[in-house]
Order: structure tokens, then sequence, then C-alpha cells
């Protein structure tokens, strides 16, 4: 073992620099597995750490309704501190400020909550305020910059001027991110009624919620239980921390798996990368070995000397990767600043580390096993004939090293989804991109092997005759660019496809302002103003409010009771719960509308005189859902009049467009008599003339709530831009790893390319020729590899899109085609770049070895 050491280092000082190289292939890989890793460990303690403050009590109850005098006993009973609030969306005026209007969250509050956490507001004492009543409110920060406005200066809503005691800094359980799409403004729940924004027949659109705190000794699922078992038609919807929890561990266990996943890839695309440069080296040191055999040492001895380098190769690489793992780490917080609910705290997540480290030593390993099989076969008589070829044969090691790569591969795959099936989905996904890159390698040699024309130039000629050249790079380029150009490319189309979504609603004349919660009395004058203002009214419908009495003729009563209505959501049997409890918004019309397509039956306009039987449409997710079919009967209380229907026709709704959208529809000549509101859809040709028809509609009918469909995309932009570049932090390991991975290949090839060079050299070829050569080889590959990943890229986001985002996909040609362009200029770039000084050595250096 000494010897072995010995000259293990012995050997190794001539070829440092380029084992140092080789070494960095890991280094991201594990960089992004220990950072992820550690992060996970820390946000999963911080977690834990805050757990009621994820809900900011030990119980939280919300209803449609206000709740019953039974059911606010029974919380009182229970409860040792409980606090009320009422949440609706409304649009918060500014006076004095250029288009000061905004839809916002408005939360009536009263009781001492949060119970658990800390209410952050500048100054601090303006939640004490807000308890102590009046007209005052706490208003978002991002709200107050957005318009100029600060402390003691005013906010109306509705008909009430609330004062601004405080700027909303954080509150227990709600990210910043919540607060991008409807700013939270807080007020005393005893103000409310004064604001005229609660409008009777309108109640239906409040949240109601009671949220409190239990004895230690009383456990809060047994409270939720029994709360569930006593109102099962209450519609109430119960919250507890242990649930809050699992909800975001779910979340975030997605996330992370995903993030994982990246970092994995990395690591198995430097892994290559180690294979390949190995592969190299131990090819410049058969003659070395070959000497080693003819003093004496044995093949396996020989064998050990280049294992310990390997695993010094390897065991570098997994340090190294571990402390930048736990540097990236600090920043990961930073990142996701405002998106988590939690403060994250740094601390080292050893077990972490500990995983990265045996994950990159595996995995050289086996990776580093492969080429330095060939050692245990060199024959003394490479020493003595240059000329001299060993033939390999077959090597049942390889098949088992192999078969230890797959497993590894799988292994790991698993271990960071979490999922078996996730993780075999995921090797299998792994190993298909793998297969299909590799085969284009292959063919590509193949076919400049086999149909290069003769008549080509000779710079042509010679540079597609390097992609299938003894030890060529074009397996292992196209691999590592191909799959750093799929991952990256599949999160930009991603993003692309859910903003190119929300972006089409703009298009085309389509509505961009919608101008919900219209009286009755309200609409035709809205109507009138919205034209005189030059948005006029595209679109307007009438919405009734009704729950479903019967299905089939059974009571709802009936369906919902223990075990029962669950359907997809549960147990598979009878319609899902969420479609019996909820309160639907519903419309009558006597058209299909273009964002409806009929998929099932036929759709009735108007009401046959005389039939008691109404007939209805219902969106096709909901038919699901409910499992009702055409011709089934449905009972609903249409505010205490029980009105009979029965399924006529199925629509597919498309829900994405800012259309006003039901998930049903009754014929005219039934509902035109019941308590009713209206929405309105109108378009208006620029920002300011929203802001101009918000402000007057407002300031006309204060309780109407407006949606503007350019700042709704801005905000998930925003939101999604933050997410996204987290997600596209991590996965440049990859692409980094990647580069490296191209530059190593290139450093490990450049013996080869001496040899070659030289020898065109000696038969005339002139040194600008032979950068064009080096450049034809590496625009071939780069773009090889660009389009490679960009179809795996479009088909891996086709995928998504379908299948998890319900999206038609979109692959814009500009951005593809940038891809393309930034992945040959990659492969050029750093191709020349390491290749610099080849031409430079004169042909008797060659020349001489080969005599």
């Amino acid at each position: 073992m000494r010897f072995i050491l010995s000259m293990a280092w012995r050997d190794s000082r001539a070829s440092r620099r380029r084992l140092v190289l080789f070494s960095l292939s890991i280094v991201l890989g594990i960089a992004a597995l220990v950072s992820i890793g550690s992060f996970s460990t820390n946000l999963r303690r911080a977690v834990d750490d805050q757990a009621k403050t994820l809900l900011g009590a030990d119980l939280l109850v919300v209803g449609r309704e206000d709740f019953s005098p039974e059911v606010r006993a029974f919380v009182s009973e229970r409860a040792i501190e409980q606090a009320e609030e009422q949440t609706f969306s409304s649009m918060a005026v500014f006076p004095g400020a250029e288009d000061g209007t905004r839809l916002v969250q408005v939360r009536a509050m009263e009781g001492r909550f949060p119970f658990y956490g800390v209410f952050e507001t500048f100054p601090a004492d303006a939640p004490e305020r807000l308890r102590a009543g009046g007209d005052v409110a706490i208003v978002e920060q991002t709200l107050l910059r957005q318009f100029g406005v600060g402390v003691g200066d005013t906010v109306r809503l509705g008909q009430t001027t609330f004062t601004v005691v405080g700027e909303l800094l954080a509150i227990p359980g709600e990210s910043a991110a919540i607060a991008l799409l409807a700013p939270r403004v807080f007020i005393p729940l005893a103000t409310l009624e004064a604001t005229g924004l609660v409008v009777p027949g309108q109640e239906l659109l409040l949240r109601h919620r009671l949220l409190f705190t239990l004895p230690e000794t009383v456990n809060p699922l047994e409270v939720e239980r029994n709360l569930r078992a006593s109102f099962p038609v209450e519609q109430l919807s119960v919250d507890t921390v242990d649930e809050r929890r699992r909800e975001l561990g779910r979340a975030l266990e997605r996330i992370e798996a995903f993030l994982s996943l990246v970092g994995f890839i990395a690591l198995f695309l430097g892994a290559v990368g180690v294979a390949s440069a190995m592969h190299v080296y131990v090819r410049q040191k058969i003659n070395t070995v070959a000497v080693l055999r003819c003093i004496g040492s044995s093949a396996r001895q020989s064998f050990a000397i280049y294992l310990v380098q390997g695993l010094a190769l390897g065991f570098s690489g997994a340090v190294l990767g571990a402390a930048l793992g736990i540097a990236v780490q600090l920043v990961l917080p930073a990142l996701l600043e405002g998106v988590l609910p939690v403060t994250v705290s740094f601390f080292v997540a050893w077990g972490a580390v500990a995983e990265g480290l045996i994950a990159g030593i595996v995995i050289s390993l086996l990776f580093t096993f492969l080429p330095l099989l060939a050692v245990r076969r060199v024959s003394p008589l490479v020493a003595l004939r240059a000329s001299h070829v060993e033939g390999m044969g077959p090597d049942p090691w390889r098949i088992l090293i192999g078969i230890g790569i797959a497993a590894a591969v799988v292994t790991f795959a698993i271990v960071q989804t979490g999922e078996v099936d996730i993780g075999l989905g995921f090797a299998g996904m792994l190993f298909l991109g793998f297969a299909l890159l590799a085969a284009l390698a292959r063919g590509v040699a193949f076919a400049a092997r086999r149909w290069t024309p003769r008549r080509m130039p000779y710079v042509l000629r010679q540079g597609i005759a390097n992609l299938h050249r003894p030890n060529n790079r074009t397996v292992l380029l196209l691999l590592s660019l191909g799959l750093g150009t799929f991952l990256i490319l599949t999160l930009y189309l991603t993003r692309t496809t859910l903003l190119r979504e929300i972006q089409t609603t703009d298009e085309g004349g389509r509505p961009n302002l919608l101008m919900f919660d219209v009286q009755d009395d309200q609409i035709e004058e809205l109507v009138r103003l919205a034209a005189a203002e030059g948005a006029p009214v595209t679109r307007r419908a009438a919405i009734v409010t009704m729950r479903v009495a019967a299905l089939r003729g059974q009571p709802v009563e009936e369906l919902v009771g223990p075990g029962r209505g669950r359907g997809r959501g549960g147990d598979g049997r009878g319609p899902a719960g969420w479609t019996l409890r909820r309160e639907y918004r519903s419309t009558y019309r006597g058209e299909l509308t273009p964002t409806e397509r009929l998929i099932e039956g036929d759709f009735i306009g108007q009401a046959p005189a005389g039939d008691p039987v109404v007939p209805i449409s219902i969106e096709r997710g909901l038919q699901e859902d409910m499992g009702v079919q055409i011709g089934d009967e449905i009972t609903w209380d249409v505010q205490g009049v029980l009105i009979r229907s029965r399924v006529a026709s199925v629509r597919e709704v498309e829900w994405r467009q800012l259309e006003p959208n039901f998930f049903v529809v009754f014929p005219e000549g039934v509902l035109e008599g019941a308590p009713q509101f209206h929405v309105a859809a109108m378009r208006a040709e620029s920002p300011a003339e929203s802001a101009r028809v918000q402000r007057v509609a407002v300031s006309a009918f204060p309780n109407i709530t407006a949606i503007d469909l350019t700042l709704v995309m801005q905000t998930i932009d925003g939101i999604l831009s933050k997410v996204s570049f987290v997600i596209e932090f991590m996965a440049l390991f990859t692409v980094a790893t990647g580069i490296i991975v191209l530059a190593g290949s290139v450093m490990t090839g450049r013996y080869q390319r001496i040899r070659e060079t030289v020898l065109l050299r000696t038969l005339g070829a002139t040194k600008r020729q032979l950068t064009r050569i080096q450049l034809v080889e590496y625009a071939i590959l780069g773009l090889l590899a660009a389009l490679m990943g960009c179809g795996l890229a479009v088909v891996g986001n086709g995928l998504l899109a379908w299948y998890v985002f319900d999206l038609p996909p979109v692959a814009p040609g500009g951005l593809l085609a940038t891809a393309v362009l930034s992945v040959v200029a990659v492969t050029l770039t750093t191709g020349l770049l390491s290749s610099r000084g080849i031409t430079n050595h004169p042909p008797l250096e060659v020349l001489r070895q080969e005599t």
C-alpha cells in the first residue's frame, strides 16, 4: 500500500492541473445537492419552530355566511381567547394620488389577533390603535409606496375615509407574495357596516373567520373533528396548525425534490465528465503502466495506483463542492425572501453535507472504475513497441459496473424525490434523454464517416472528420451541452407558457377590465358611464347565488354525511364533497359565449313553458366531480326557493380568459326575478384609461370591485419571475457543469489534437486552416446539441403544459433561436480558448514519438 500511495503521488505531479480541472466537473453538482439539502433542513426546522405562527392561532374556522349562534357557542365553550375577521375584495381610493385606485383585500378585524407571532407594522403600536377602534387602517407598505402615501394620510373604502395609522410589514402565516395580487388593508370590524361595502344579498362574497386558542390539554384535531361532525351542512372550513404545516410541507417537498433533481443531474453530468477525463488520462498513462509492468509491478498494483488517484479526484471535488454548497445556502434565503411564510435562519446541516459527500464519492468512484479497467490489461510489450494496440475483449466487470451505475442513479433519484414512482420515472427519463443524445452522437459520427462529400472544401471535410476520429469528444459534448440546454430551456418555456396564457386575454380586442358586485339598480348606469368614458361594456352577466339542495332526488344532508360525498377527492364513491357544500354563483342567458364550447347534449337558451324541470348547462369539470350525466336531476336552493333542474348540456369553459364564466348556466325565463347582482366586462385601450374608468366607477358606486388584467399580469409575472429565478439559479449549476465538462473534454483531447495538428502542418496545412477546422467541429457539435436540447425542452414543456398546468404549450421561435445561438457561441468560445497554442508545436515533437 505504501508503494501504491507513493507512486500515485509521484505520478500525479505532472498532471495535477488537469486532475484539478477534472475534479471541478463534480464540484457544482455536489454544491447544488448540499446547498439544497442543507437549506431544506433549515427550512423544516424553521417550520417546526414557527409552526403556530403559520396560522397565528390554534384553530381557524372559515365560513361563507355569518356564523350561527350554535357555532359561536361551540367555539366560546372551548376557546381561551378568540378573534373574528371578515375578509373580502374591494377598491381602495387614495385621495389626491394620481390614478389612486387599487383592488385590495379588506380585512375587518376584532380581537387580539395574531395570538402567535408578531403583527409587524411601522410604527409598532399600529395594531393597538387598530384594536382601539375608529376610522383607522393599517395598509400594505408596498401599496403606500406605490401611491406616495404615508402614515397620517387617508384612504377611502366605500363611503368611509380611514386614517392610515400604520404600514403593514408582515403578519404571521402569510408571505409577502400574497400581497402582490391584492394588497391587504386592515380596519376595525365595527366600522365595516358604515363603509356600505356589504350590500344586502351580497354577503356571501364575504369570508367570515373565527380564530381562537385552546388550552394545552385540548387536542386541536379533536376539536376540528367535533366541529365538522356537529355542523355538517354549515359549509365550514377548518384549519389547524398541523394542517397548515402539512400543506406547506407538501408544497416545499415538491420544490425541494425538483431542485434536488437539478443538482443531481449536474452531479451525474459531472460524473460523465470525470469518466471521460479519466479515460483520456489513463490512455496517456498506458506507457507508464507498461514500464511499471516491466519492472515487476503487478496488474493489480498498477490498477490500484490510478484508482487512488481517481478516489482523490472524487474526494477533493466532493469536499470543495460541499464547501461551495454551504456558501450557496447563505444566498438562498435572500433569494426566497418574501416568498416563504417563515423566517429561515442559517445553520450547517451536517447530514445534508454528508449526503452530498457520499453521493459525490460514490458517483465518482463508479464512473472512474470504467476507464480504469483498461489498466488491468496493459502488457509490458506496450513499453517496447509504441504502435502496439491492446485488445480489450469482453470484460464482465464492465457489465457489473454498468449495473452499479444504473442502480446508483435509480437509488439517488428515489432518495432525492422521496417517492419510488417519481424517482423511477425521473431515472427512466434521464436514461432516455442520455440515450437519445448518445444515439444522436453515434449517428453523427457514423454519418460523418460514411457520407461526407469528397468535393467538399478541405477545411469542412477535416472538421467533419474530427467527429468520428479515434478518441473523439462527440458523445461527451453532445451529452453535456444537450442536457444543459434541455433543462434551462424547459424552465424558460414553462414560464413563458404560463405568462402567455394570461397575455392572450389582452389580444384581439378582448376585455381587460372586469367590474364585479354591480347591483341590479346600478348596472344600466354603469353601462352608460363606461360608454361615456370610452370603454364600453362588451359583455355583462347577472349572478344569482344558490346551492345544491338535492341530487337525483337525494337530499344533500344525506350525501355529505361521514364517509360520503368524497368522489374524486376521497374514496371515489359519489359526488366530490366540494360540489355539494359550495355556494354557486350562476347566471342565465340564451346563448353560449366565445369562451365556451358545447361538448355534450343540447344548449337550451329559453326555458320551455310549463315544464317544472328547468334544463341547465354545467361545466365539464363540475360534471365529472359531481358525477352527473345528461338527464340527471339537480334541485337548487335559490335563496329559499327550490328549483328543480335537469342536466341538458355540458360545456368546456376557457377559465383563463378574463370573461364572465360560470359553472352553471340557466336558460332565460327562470331566474330573472331572483335577487341578483351583475358583472360587466369592458376594454380599456391604455393603462391610463383603465385607471380613469376605475376611478370614475368606484367614485359613483363604492361597492364595485374592479380587476385590471394588466395589473394582474404584471403581478403574476413578478411572482413567477422571483420563483423561476431561484429555479434557474440552481439549474445554472447544470449548465456551468456542462461548460466545465466541455472545457475538460477539450483539454483531455489536447494531446490527440497536438498530434493531429502537427501532422496536418507537416502535410502543408496553415494555422488559419487549422483554426477553421476546429471552428467547423465545434460549430457542428454546438448546433446539434442545441437543436436536440431545444427539441427535448419543447417536448418537456409540452408534457408539463398539458398534464400539469392544463394549458396549450408555447414555444416562441425567437427564444428557441436565441438558445441555439447561445449554445453554439459557448461551444465555440470554450473550444477555441481551450485549444490555444496547439498550432505552435513543431512537427518534430510528434514525429520523434512515432519513430
